[in-house]
């Protein structure tokens, strides 16, 4: 039986599921293919803790952690009230097709309805079809707000 559940950062349980799948999901090649830095893997739960707009959930099958999905909670200016960006999406390769993913957003998505959120966003690249296909069931969508503009990218620049 899978259970899903808000994890408790200062559960060494928690703590320790949170960081493996975590690394795991760096480790393969559409989270980069690089492990996690000694000092985020000992630092991570701590510093997830420190900040009330995260959140995080995780899924077990019986006792062994399989899913994880990371939060953080930001703002919507045009709607004025938060919004919340899941930021990380890890199922074991064990427990893939089994709608982890599934039950873990609608976890999220109870959590954000409670902190008031407008509205869920997540980044995908686009290679990654099977996590498409996920999200797109769960009604998620990419978005435009003229479209004579266009659709709506994700950009990044590093500090």
């Amino acid at each position: 039986m899978i259970d899903v559940l808000l994890a408790d950062y200062r559960n060494p349980a928690h703590a320790r599921a949170l960081v493996e799948l975590l690394d795991s999901y760096a480790r393969d090649p559409a989270g980069g293919g690089t492990p996690l830095a000694s000092q985020v893997l000992d630092e991570l739960p701590e510093a997830l803790a420190a900040r009330p707009q995260a959140f995080s959930v995780l899924a077990y099958d019986a006792a062994q952690p399989i899913g994880l999905v990371n939060c953080i909670e930001g703002f919507s200016t045009f709607a004025c009230k938060p919004l919340v960006n899941v930021h990380d999406v890890v199922v074991l390769a064990s427990h893939r097709g089994q709608r982890v993913t599934q039950r873990m957003l609608a976890r999220v998505e109870e959590e954000a309805r409670v902190r008031g959120a407008c509205k869920l966003t997540l980044e995908v690249l686009s290679g990654n079809r099977s996590a498409l296909r996920a999200y797109e069931r769960e009604g998620f969508a990419g978005y435009q707000l003229d479209p004579a503009f266009g659709s709506a990218m994700f950009l990044q620049k590093k500090l």
